[in-house]
């Protein structure tokens, strides 16, 4: 497996990557374009055999201090091998800023103990963050 950056050109990978990870909260066509397409987007891709098996996106904020991680995914196929891990740390070393955060629903238990293996904290709770009404746990690491 390696980590290289993402473009445009893994549009079609990327929307079924989406859409296999997130059946409830798939972003829409016009999301993967503008996270494969803004300058200051962090976009990294985790390949096997030619083929996407995850990715993420970050964008720094350094003006706040912190970066946010928009998105991580993982083919349900391939996890659990340490691949959402490595794709996690690569993003925070490009993000370049002393911290990171992210959100992730309270009910995505295995998620929630990865990123506080990593060193993740809960900071706050988003009331109906998501599409269906679940929370958002807004999560913060030190960098």
């Amino acid at each position: 497996m390696e980590i290289v950056k993402a473009s445009i050109l893994d549009l079609n990978a990327l929307r079924k990557l989406e859409n296999e990870s997130f059946a409830k909260d798939a972003w829409p066509l016009f999301d993967l374009i503008a996270v494969l397409t803004f300058p200051d987007v962090i976009r990294l891709k985790a390949v096997e055999n030619d083929r996407m098996v995850g990715f993420i996106a970050g964008d720094p904020r350094p003006r706040d201090g912190w970066g946010w991680v928009a998105t991580l995914a993982v083919d349900p196929r391939y996890q659990r091998r340490g691949i959402g891990r490595s794709l996690l740390h690569a993003c925070e070393v490009k993000l370049g800023v002393p911290r990171s955060r992210l959100t992730v629903r309270p009910s995505n238990l295995a998620a929630i103990s990865m990123y506080e293996r990593e060193g993740y904290v809960s900071i706050d709770l988003w009331k109906k963050y998501y599409n269906d009404g679940e929370d958002a746990l807004l999560m913060e690491k030190e960098l």
